[in-house]
């Protein structure tokens, strides 16, 4: 059983954060420090993968087209990876805002952001006004 499975199972119940409990609260926290060990878990379990399979293909292609097609592989497997460890990386951050307690609070505005948010993505930092706020800025820039 996985550190998500033991928060979120007591005896036959799942437990879910809801709106009907106080924002935030031991339980919540818990919750979502399971639920980002977790994923940590499953992305360096992952990794190590890669760098085995990495490793195991050392093949010399004789074939042009085979060494290309095995080049690209790799390179994607690299790139995701990239982003993988960028990933590991916001996972920590949001770890270290539970334990200092500004875990599940937007950045820009202090407000709490909200749990169907930090359910679908554990790493929010912002809430989905400020995020929407936040890309239309982007936008704008962006075109100029």
């Amino acid at each position: 059983m996985n550190a998500l499975a033991s928060v979120v199972t007591e005896g036959t119940e799942v437990y879910r954060p809801s709106d009907d409990e106080p924002f935030m609260n031991e339980r919540q926290l818990a919750y979502f420090k399971a639920k980002l060990n977790a994923w940590k878990d499953d992305i360096l379990r992952e990794s190590r993968g890669t760098v085995v399979n990495l490793k195991a293909e050392t093949e010399n292609h004789p074939d042009l087209v085979d060494r290309a097609s095995s080049e690209s592989d790799r390179a994607l497997e690299l790139r995701t990876r990239d982003r993988q460890r960028k990933l590991i990386a916001k996972i920590d951050e949001a770890l270290r805002r539970i334990e200092d307690g500004s875990y599940g609070y937007c950045e820009e505005t202090g407000e709490p952001i909200s749990l169907g948010r930090l359910e679908a993505r554990p790493t929010a930092t912002l809430s989905v006004e400020a995020q929407e706020r936040h890309e239309r800025r982007e936008r704008v820039h962006r075109d100029d």
